[in-house]
């Protein structure tokens, strides 16, 4: 998408929203017309993805970045050649325990008493981004 210009990717994102309701972001770039195009969440690249899957099958030339079953199995070929113990899962939030009340009440109070992350995350036994992506839900709520 790198050559077209912002005006023309602002279209796009627009009519993508539109019609798909999948949220693009104008991002900078340093080749081409200077922007491009992406998703800043999991949720709207899947929705994305699975909005395209019809018609991927007639470029397999782009797979590597349309086809999110063989992007999966390339990435997990690679890492296992690297590192033959390394283990590629799908995060998703379904999978997630969903945060209890006293998991939240002792959140927001180490926050405010000044944790860090990393710190409310070992107590609570949950990793740094799972904490990181919950305190932010919080904060919007």
């Amino acid at each position: 998408m790198q050559c077209y210009p912002p005006h023309e990717l602002q279209q796009l994102q627009n009519h993508i929203f539109t019609h798909f309701g999948i949220t693009f972001r104008l991002s900078k770039r340093p080749d081409g017309q200077g922007s491009i195009l992406k998703t800043t969440s999991v949720k709207d690249t899947f929705h994305f993805l699975e909005t395209i899957a019809p018609v991927i099958h007639d470029c397999p030339s782009m797979y590597y970045k349309t086809n999110w079953n063989e992007r999966l199995k390339a990435e997990k070929r690679k890492w296992k050649s690297k590192l033959p113990d390394f283990d590629i899962f799908v995060s998703s939030t379904e999978r997630v325990k969903p945060y209890s009340i006293e998991e939240i009440r002792l959140l927001k109070e180490m926050k405010q008493k000044g944790a860090t992350i990393q710190e409310i995350a070992d107590a609570l036994q949950r990793s740094y981004w799972s904490v990181v992506y919950k305190w932010r839900e919080i904060k919007d709520k």
